[in-house]
Formats: structure tokens, C-alpha cells, sequence
């Protein structure tokens, strides 16, 4: 099995270790960021993703989660829009040309949690085969506030990985981490637990939680479409990729560094922060993507 994990706010620190260090050395010349492409296949198509909801989450929440989803290959949310930032993995090239059209299958509900709440890594590839084995798809298990997994708010948000043999098929998890980690896994809607302490923003849907999932569900996905059986697009070692999104953490906006979030737009309204539209009306704040034909981290704002 082949996993590749995502941490926010770990990797905000080690970001502001290196802000500190680079600003002693404004000498050295920064080097281009490059993920490498090793020649694997990538998810390209229509590739239906089937939800796995375990635990218990409030119709309210699902629906921000389905809706950003959905919003993903909309053309009728205005700019700058969810669709337009997917449009990135667009770029990523390999045999298969083409875009990556996500559509929602199967959504299955284990709110009596059946494996417990504490969950380990056989227990989430467990979880993602209820969704199939299917080629061309991707199981994706969200965890409520009151699970713990393996790792979660130590040392990653969520990941995704494959399985090996006959019926392999591609699969992303990621948890709630409003009550467990918020300023780990929900930064920059909660103070975060390391670096530069900045006020923090507010969620353009109202829950710290699931719009942190959204972040680190847009990271996962973006990882599956471009690496989904590590061998696709990344740099360095295949244990620890930095991926289409990971390779950009904490870049939310033009103009941010470490511990800020960037230059994003704000609900006249709400005060809510966020850079993409979605359907429905929704709107939300969504990370960084890396753009090969530039080498560079790009924003929608």
C-alpha cells in the first residue's frame, strides 16, 4: 500500500523555519520549485468519487462538502471559481491528455461508528473498499470531530493512497479537526499552534471544522488526480511527496509568507475570507496550486 499524507500547520512551521533562515541568507539564489514527473499514470476522465461519511455529520455539513465537490467542474459560479482553480491539474501531462471531471457516486453513512473511534490505517483503506473497487474512481473516507486516526493532528489532515494487486483502486481520507486540532488542521480559520500568531479568518460557511476539510480535501484531491500511485508528479522521496498542493502550503492569496494566508476576498456580509465560488452560492478558501507551465505556486487571487 502506497500513501502519501498531508499535514497544514506542520508544514506552516517548517515554512517559517525556512522564512527565518532565508531572510539570514538573501544571498543564496532561490532555486524553482519542480515536481518531477516519473512517468506513472494519472487520473484522467470522468472519475466518479464515492463518500464514505463515518461518523456523525449534520446535513448542513455534508452539503458544503458535496457542494464544493460539485463545483469542481461548474462553469456557472462566477470568477474567480472552484472550477477554475481544478483547471490546474489540467496541466499536469502524461500519456492520458485531458482534464479530470469529478462526479459524486455512492454516499455511504456509518454514523453508528462501526470500527469505533479510534482508527488506524487498515481501518481507512477498510472504510474506502465499502465505496468499490473500481477503476477510474476514488473512495474518499471523512471522519467526524469526535474520531481519531492514526497520526491525525500529529502529523497530518488527511492523505490518499492506493492498493496493491487485482482490485486496486485510488482512496483519500480526511478528518474534522474542530475539536481535536483546529489551529493544526483548520489554519487559517483557527490561531495556529506554530510560527507567526495572526488573528485568524473566518470560515466562508460557518464551521471551523468542515471548511478546514474543504482545504485539506482540495489538497488530497489534487494529490489522487496528479499522484495517485506515487508515481505520478512530485518531489523528493515517494515516502514524503510534496504533491500539487503540499508543494504550496500555506499560500492562500498573492502577497502571503508564513503565518499569513495571503491577499483573499471578503464577504461584505459575513466577514467571511475566501477565494472561489462554488454552486449554490457557496464560496470557499482554497490553497494553492502548483502550475507546471510555470513552476510556480498559483492562486486564484
Amino acid at each position: 500500500m502506497a500513501s502519501n499524507y498531508y499535514s497544514a500547520t506542520g508544514a506552516i512551521f517548517l515554512l517559517f523555519i525556512f522564512f527565518v533562515s532565508s531572510s539570514m541568507a538573501a544571498l543564496v539564489k532561490e532555486q524553482p520549485l519542480v515536481l518531477k514527473y516519473h512517468r506513472g499514470p494519472l487520473l484522467k476522465g470522468t472519475i466518479t468519487v464515492n463518500l464514505i461519511w463515518y461518523g456523525k455529520f449534520t446535513p448542513i455539513q455534508r452539503s458544503i462538502i458535496i457542494d464544493y465537490l460539485q463545483s469542481i467542474n461548474s462553469v456557472k459560479p462566477p470568477q474567480p471559481s472552484v472550477s477554475t482553480w481544478w483547471k490546474t491539474t489540467e496541466k499536469y501531462k502524461s500519456g492520458a491528455r485531458g482534464s479530470s471531471t469529478l462526479v459524486v457516486g455512492k454516499q455511504i453513512l456509518d454514523e453508528n461508528y462501526s470500527l469505533g473511534k479510534s482508527l488506524k490505517n487498515s481501518h481507512i483503506i477498510f472504510l474506502a473498499s465499502k465505496g468499490g473497487h473500481l477503476s477510474g474512481s476514488v473512495n474518499i473516507v471523512l471522519t467526524a470531530k469526535d474520531v481519531a486516526v492514526a497520526g491525525f493532528c500529529m502529523s497530518r489532515c488527511g492523505g490518499h493512497g492506493s492498493t496493491r494487486g487485482a482490485t486496486r483502486f485510488a482512496y483519500a481520507w480526511v478528518g474534522n479537526s474542530e475539536t481535536q486540532c483546529p489551529g493544526y488542521c483548520a489554519w487559517p480559520f483557527h490561531q495556529p499552534v506554530y510560527g507567526p500568531q495572526t488573528p485568524p479568518l473566518v470560515a466562508p460557511n460557518g464551521d471551523v471544522g468542515v471548511d478546514g476539510m474543504v482545504i485539506n480535501l482540495a489538497t488530497v484531491l489534487a494529490g489522487t488526480v496528479t499522484n495517485p500511485f506515487n508515481n505520478g508528479y512530485f518531489q523528493g522521496p515517494p515516502t514524503a511527496p510534496l504533491e500539487a498542493v503540499t508543494a504550496c502550503t500555506g499560500v492562500f492569496g498573492s502577497g502571503s509568507y508564513p503565518g499569513y494566508a495571503g491577499n483573499v476576498l471578503t464577504d461584505k456580509t459575513t466577514g467571511a475570507s475566501y477565494n472561489a465560488n462554488g454552486v449554490n452560492g457557496r464560496k470557499y478558501l482554497l490553497p494553492a496550486m502548483w502550475d507546471p507551465q510555470t513552476s510556480k505556486c498559483s492562486t486564484l487571487v
